[in-house]
C-alpha cells in the first residue's frame, strides 16, 4: 500500500464510527441486519464530502510499523548445466564464449574493438579458472567461507575437523582457486600447478570430463600414464576409483571390449536321446579335408563325409569334389549300406571347423535346396543348424577330431592312391567305433564296457564264435529272438550307463540376460581385424524352451544375418559421459 498509494488519499475515522470494530471489538452482539452499518458502513459516507470529519494528520514517516528484517524468496539456478556437456573442451569453449560476450559489450560501450574469432588462450584460461571457482563453490562452499574469515590465531587451522579437505591444508590462491598446500615447493624441476594442485570433488560432471579428456587424449590404453597427468595438476579424492568408473562408462572402451555372453548350455536334441532305434536314424554331417591322392601322375584332392548319430557311432564316405552332385552321390552311398535316416542335421556351409579356406568357399556353393528336394521326404526331416555355430554341431565336430588324431598315427604316405585312402578310412571307421562310450564295469571284470560297434556288429571289434550251422525253422526262429534280446541288452546298458554321463554340463553353467530385440550388436568374425566387425541391430531373437536366446537375426548394412549368441556381442549403449573421438 506504501508503494501504490499515497498519503494523501487516505482518510481519517474515528473509533466510534470504525464498521470493522463491530468485528473485532465485541461489546455486545453486533446488529447483522441488512439495514445496518455493516452492511451500510459509517452514516457520514452518505452525506456530503465537505461534511465529513476532518482531522489533520502528521504525514511523516514512522519507525513503528516498518519491520526491520524482510522476507524474499530466492531462487537459485545454476549458471551452467554441466551433464548437458559430454567432452571437456566444448565446456571450456562455450564458457569462453559466455564470457567474451559481457567484455564485448563493455568494449562497445567504451568504443572499442570488440573481439571476434578464434578464442585465445586467454580467454581459455580465464574460462577454466572459471569453471573450477564455479565448482568449487558449489562443493566446498563451507570450506571457502571459513578460509575467507581472518584467522585470529595463526597456529589454528580454519577449517574443522569434520570437513573432507582438513587433511590437505587447502588454500586459496591468489588466482582464487582452492588449492592443496603441498611439501615440494623446494623443487624446481615442476611448476607451481604441480606443487599446488587444484582440489576437486570424486563425484561430479566437471571432474569426470577432465578424467575423461585425458583418457581420450592418450588414446584409451596407458592408465597409469592417465593416472599421472592427472595427478600432476588436480587432486581428486580417491582418484583411481573415480578413474575405473569413468573408463567403464567410456563409450569408445565398453565397444572395445566388448563380447559375447555364452547362455547356459542348452539341454541335448531329441536326436541325442532316441534309444531302442535302427543305428544311423539320427545323423549329422560334416566335411574334412582336402587329403591328397595320387590318380596316375596326378595330384588330386578328396575330402570326406563323416556322420554321426544317437550311439556315436561314424561312417567315412569319401566325396570326389566339392560339388552338390558329388555330395547326393556320397550320401546315396551311405544310404544304400545304412539304410534311409529319419532326419539328418548340418550346417549351412559356413562354419567346417579345421577346414581350409577353399574348403569354405566351395561349400557355400553347395545348393543346399537340392539337397534338401532330393532327399527330404515323408520319411526323412534335413535340418540346418545356424551359420557360424560350430557348437552346435559338436557331436560329431568330435568325432572330426577323433578321425584327424588317428589318421595321423597312422603314418601314411603324404599322397596315397584313392585305394590306400579307401582302406585307411576303413580302418580308422573300425578304430573309433570301437572306443568304450563307459567305464569298465567294476562289478564284472570280463564284461567290456559298451562301444558303438556292439550296436553294428554286436561286438567291440566285431568278432563273433563260431557255431555249427543249423537252417531248421525252429533254429532259426531262436537265432532271431537271441538277437533281439542282445540288442535290447545293449540299448538298456546304454540308458543305464551312457546316458548318465550326458546330464552334467561341462561348461557354461549359468544363465545370462538374453539378447533383445532392438539391442545394437557387433557380430564376431575371426577371419576379419576386430574393427572390421560388423555392427547391427537383433531384429529378431530366437528363444529356446527354456527361455534362453541361442541364436538371433541381425540386420545389417549388408543384409539380415543369422548368428548365435556367442558370435554377437551386445553393446552398452547407456547413457555415460562420450570419450568417442570428435
Amino acid at each position: 500500500m506504501l508503494e501504490l498509494t499515497e498519503p494523501t488519499e487516505w482518510n481519517w475515522i474515528p473509533s466510534k464510527l470504525n464498521v470493522a470494530d463491530d468485528a473485532t471489538k465485541w461489546q455486545r452482539l453486533p446488529d447483522l441486519s441488512p439495514t445496518s452499518r455493516w452492511f451500510r458502513g459509517p452514516e457520514y459516507l452518505w452525506d456530503q464530502r465537505v461534511e465529513w470529519p476532518v482531522t489533520t494528520l502528521n504525514h511523516g514517516h514512522t519507525v513503528e510499523e516498518i519491520r526491520p528484517n524482510v522476507l524474499y524468496h530466492v531462487e537459485e539456478r545454476a549458471l551452467f548445466r554441466w551433464e548437458k556437456f559430454s567432452q571437456w573442451k566444448r565446456l571450456l569453449r562455450q564458457v569462453a564464449f559466455v564470457k567474451r560476450f559481457p567484455a564485448n559489450v563493455r568494449r562497445k560501450k567504451a568504443k572499442q574493438n570488440i573481439v571476434t574469432g578464434v578464442l585465445t588462450q586467454k580467454e581459455l584460461k580465464e574460462a577454466e579458472i572459471f569453471i573450477l571457482k564455479l565448482v568449487q563453490n558449489a562443493v566446498f562452499a563451507p570450506e571457502i567461507e571459513s578460509l575467507h574469515k581472518p584467522n585470529k590465531v595463526p597456529w589454528k587451522k580454519a577449517l574443522p575437523k569434520s570437513s573432507p579437505l582438513y587433511r590437505l591444508s587447502p588454500f586459496i590462491s591468489e588466482d582464487g582457486i582452492l588449492r592443496m598446500k603441498g611439501r615440494i615447493d623446494a623443487c624446481e624441476f615442476v611448476d607451481e600447478r604441480t606443487k599446488h594442485p587444484v582440489l576437486l570433488p570424486k563425484r561430479h560432471p566437471v571432474t569426470d570430463l577432465i578424467i575423461a579428456e585425458i583418457h581420450q587424449r592418450y588414446c584409451h590404453i596407458n592408465h597409469q600414464t592417465v593416472l599421472s597427468q592427472i595427478q600432476r595438476r588436480f587432486y581428486v579424492p580417491q582418484l583411481r576409483s573415480a578413474y575405473n568408473r569413468v573408463r567403464a562408462g567410456c563409450q569408445y572402451c565398453k565397444n572395445r571390449l566388448a563380447k559375447p555372453f555364452t547362455p547356459e548350455m542348452s539341454a541335448l536334441p531329441s536326436t541325442r536321446l532316441k534309444a531302442f532305434c535302427r543305428p544311423f536314424s539320427y545323423i549329422g554331417i560334416d566335411y574334412f579335408g582336402p587329403m591328397y591322392v595320387v590318380v596316375g601322375r596326378r595330384t588330386e584332392k578328396r575330402w570326406v563325409l563323416i556322420t554321426c548319430l544317437t550311439v556315436r557311432a561314424i561312417h567315412l564316405e569319401i566325396a570326389y569334389s566339392l560339388t552338390t552332385d558329388s555330395c547326393i552321390l556320397a550320401i546315396r552311398n551311405f544310404i544304400a549300406r545304412r539304410g534311409t535316416p529319419l532326419e539328418i542335421v548340418s550346417d549351412r556351409g559356413t562354419n567346417f571347423v579345421g577346414a581350409s579356406r577353399e574348403l569354405k568357399q566351395e561349400l557355400e556353393k553347395l545348393n543346399q535346396e537340392k539337397l534338401m528336394e532330393y532327399f527330404v521326404t515323408s520319411d526323412t526331416k534335413w535340418t540346418f543348424n545356424p551359420p557360424a555355430s560350430p557348437h552346435f554341431g559338436g557331436a560329431w565336430e568330435r568325432l572330426v577330431q577323433s578321425v584327424k588324431k588317428t589318421l595321423k598315427h597312422l603314418q601314411i604316405s603324404r599322397t596315397p592312391t584313392d585305394e590306400l585312402l579307401r582302406n585307411m578310412m576303413a580302418e580308422i571307421e573300425l578304430i573309433v567305433n570301437s572306443r568304450p562310450l563307459t567305464e569298465l564295469p567294476l562289478d564284472d571284470e570280463m564284461s567290456c564296457p559298451l562301444t558303438p560297434n556292439h550296436f553294428l556288429l554286436g561286438s567291440s571289434d566285431g568278432s563273433k564264435p563260431p557255431i555249427a550251422f543249423d537252417d531248421k525253422y525252429y533254429a532259426l526262429k531262436h537265432t532271431w529272438k537271441m538277437s533281439q534280446i542282445y540288442a535290447n541288452r545293449f540299448w538298456k546298458r546304454w540308458i543305464a550307463e551312457y546316458l548318465a554321463t550326458l546330464t552334467r554340463r561341462t561348461k557354461w553353467f549359468q544363465p545370462v540376460k538374453p539378447i533383445a530385440e532392438g539391442d545394437i550388436v557387433i557380430v564376431v568374425d575371426e577371419t576379419l581385424p576386430r574393427n572390421c566387425w560388423p555392427k547391427g541391430r537383433v531384429v529378431n531373437a530366437i528363444r529356446s524352451k527354456d527361455g534362453q536366446v541361442r541364436r538371433a537375426q541381425v540386420q545389417t548394412a549388408n543384409g539380415i544375418l543369422e548368428r548365435p549368441a556367442v558370435k554377437l556381442a551386445v553393446l552398452d549403449l547407456s547413457a555415460t559421459v562420450s570419450t568417442s573421438d570428435p
